[in-house]
């Protein structure tokens, strides 16, 4: 098996600045061409089910899991593929898990929505819209109650903010203080719905009414995301409180690979603009090249190991062997 790239137990402020910006665009590459594979295995009718796609919002979760420790929690979404790459999952065991094989992290049962790995802090996905808000505030609950010094990050999108337990954790969280953060990924979409079709007020108003420390931040610049997110992470994990992160960001496909034709709910130009003048790996590459931390070769290089990277776990997918029949009534809870 491929392995993930390696990441510090704990973050720290020493870290070369040309390393860390260096890992962070490998980072994302890594997650825009594990999606492009998965969108690939959809098409040639290997995956079974569908995928919901994070090209496009690649900088959030680079930029908040790099702030993180390996032991800090994390809980992701239907859209989750990126959330667990960067907390640190191996690719080649999430394709088996998308194959249904038994070499996925769930031994293939899960699948795209449900992919967990506790080694890495990952509580898991979850195919519940705001499914996942209740797991990661009882996980900052009990590492206050053990006084281990964990922090628990919650990633959701816009949508989610139509679900009441949603509210009644926050306002638990802030309470008794607990290290959460809740992130929401607004890439502006309720499936197929503009969020301000849907969404009365705004975002950040609903979490500041519980006197939540509240933040926005441009998703698509992974060096923002990363600060921002470091400032409330550090403030939790100091015994300050949750926080509450607004990340503005996009995604590039349809709500899931079968969504192609998407015009009657927004427009090729916008889809356009996103794609050439906001992608976070463009402007992060221009970036480090501006900065001197990298030139185009270099950067051409990262992308070249990711793509072999990923061609390599995908071919260990498909070659690896699907759960026997006997398993049928194992790792069944309810």
């Amino acid at each position: 098996m491929t392995t993930a790239i390696s990441k510090p137990e704990a973050s720290s402020g020493t870290t070369d600045e040309k390393e860390k910006w260096l890992r962070a665009y490998s980072q994302m590459a890594r997650i825009r061409l594990f999606e492009e594979q998965v969108n690939e295995l959809y098409t040639r009718a290997l995956m079974p089910g569908l995928a919901h796609l994070y090209s496009g919002e690649e900088a959030v979760a680079v930029g908040i899991c790099e702030t993180l420790g390996i032991d800090d929690y994390i809980t992701s979404t239907h859209r989750g593929h990126g959330h667990c790459l960067a907390k640190g999952a191996a690719p080649d065991r999430m394709f088996a898990e998308l194959l249904g094989k038994e070499a996925g992290y769930c031994r293939g049962k899960g699948g795209s929505m449900h992919i967990a790995d506790p080694a890495t802090g990952n509580l898991g996905a979850n195919a519940i819209v705001g499914g996942s808000v209740g797991i990661a505030t009882g996980a900052a609950f009990a590492s206050k109650r053990l006084a281990n010094g964990r922090v628990a990050v919650c990633f959701f999108g816009e949508g989610a903010l139509g679900q009441g337990s949603l509210y009644e954790v926050m306002n638990l969280a802030q309470l008794w203080k607990l290290p959460v953060i809740y992130v929401c990924e607004n890439n502006l979409y309720n499936e197929y719905t503009h969020y301000s079709e849907t969404t009365a007020g705004t975002i950040l108003g609903r979490a500041a009414a519980f006197g939540i420390e509240v933040a926005i931040v441009d998703g698509q610049n992974v060096r923002a995301v990363h600060e921002v997110a470091k400032g409330l992470i550090d403030r939790a994990r100091s015994g300050g409180g949750p926080g509450f992160l607004q990340a503005d960001t996009y995604r590039y496909s349809g709500h899931h690979v079968g969504d192609i034709n998407r015009e009657y709910y927004r427009s090729k130009q916008e889809e356009q603009h996103w794609k050439t003048e906001r992608d976070p790996i463009r402007l992060h590459g221009n970036w480090l090249i501006a900065e001197g931390y990298a030139d185009g070769p270099a950067l051409d290089r990262i992308r070249a190991e990711a793509h072999k990277e990923m061609e390599s776990a995908v071919k260990f997918a498909i070659e690896a062997p699907y759960p026997s029949v006997d398993q049928v009534d194992e790792d069944i809870y309810a």
